[in-house]
């Protein structure tokens, strides 16, 4: 089991990587034995959602600048894992956008610990609904393009019965192809997310490898702090040291 302990200046968090995820795993712990975080800050601290850390670029922070890409010249493959999802105190990478970093591939050094919020049944159930309508979306989208030309065709013939049968067939292979992939949550993610609380949003978009296991209670602290313009905190929160516990 590999456990890290991360002291910074409102108190010590002390996380556990997952076997489940190894490059992230080997990543963070190889950073770790280097200092490579020590004297870092935490840059990006959203009250209700997370606190963001491990820009290299943060040690000897000026006072007022905004951080958050700086990182080594190197990214890590995604591992993201039905199982490992944004429960409060999930640790997990931050990354590029999709529209620059399509493969989802994480930040080499940056990372989030998720804070969110508790949802009681029905809002969760509406998120779930919502999570199926996008899928089913997205699928149907990806269909669209894949009979663009056959589209452009019936179109530029004026052939509306035809237009209106190919829209039925796709939006039927849309539906059962949704179907078939399951989307919504697990058991266990509903429970999690309706009791201790999180950011589910965020499953299956990024990499989580690893969960706060003591100092949630400095998560909270920290989540709450005073922020600026870019959500860099007032007042520096520092991660004085990473070190294997």
């Amino acid at each position: 089991m590999s456990i890290v302990k991360i002291e910074t200046s409102m108190g010590d968090i002390v996380v556990r990587l997952y076997d489940e995820t190894p490059l992230h795993k080997e990543n963070f712990l190889k950073l770790v034995k280097e200092g490579y975080y020590d004297g870092t800050i935490f840059h990006r601290v959203i009250k209700g959602f997370m606190v963001q850390g491990g820009d290299p670029d943060t040690k000897n922070a000026k006072k007022g600048a905004n951080y958050g890409s700086g990182g080594p010249d190197y990214t890590i493959e995604a591992e993201i894992k039905s199982g490992l999802f944004h429960k409060r105190g999930a640790l997990a990478a931050a990354r590029l956008g999709d529209e620059f970093n399509p493969e989802r591939r994480s930040s080499g050094s940056q990372f989030y610990i998720v804070w969110g919020e508790v949802y009681n049944e029905g809002k969760l159930n509406q998120y779930i609904k919502q999570m199926a309508m996008v899928a089913e979306q997205n699928i149907l989208d990806r269909l669209a393009q894949e009979h663009r030309s056959e589209i452009m065709e019936l179109r530029k013939n004026r052939d509306r019965a035809g237009l209106s049968a190919l829209q039925d067939k796709l939006m039927a292979e849309a539906k059962a192809e949704a179907k078939s992939k399951k989307v919504g949550m697990s058991d266990e993610q509903k429970q999690a997310y309706t009791t201790v609380g999180g950011t589910p949003f965020l499953d299956g978009e990024y990499t989580v490898f690893g969960e706060v296991v003591e100092g949630l209670e400095i998560v909270e602290k920290i989540q709450a702090v005073k922020t600026l313009t870019g959500d860099r905190p007032v007042e520096d929160v520092v991660l004085v040291s990473a070190k294997l516990a």
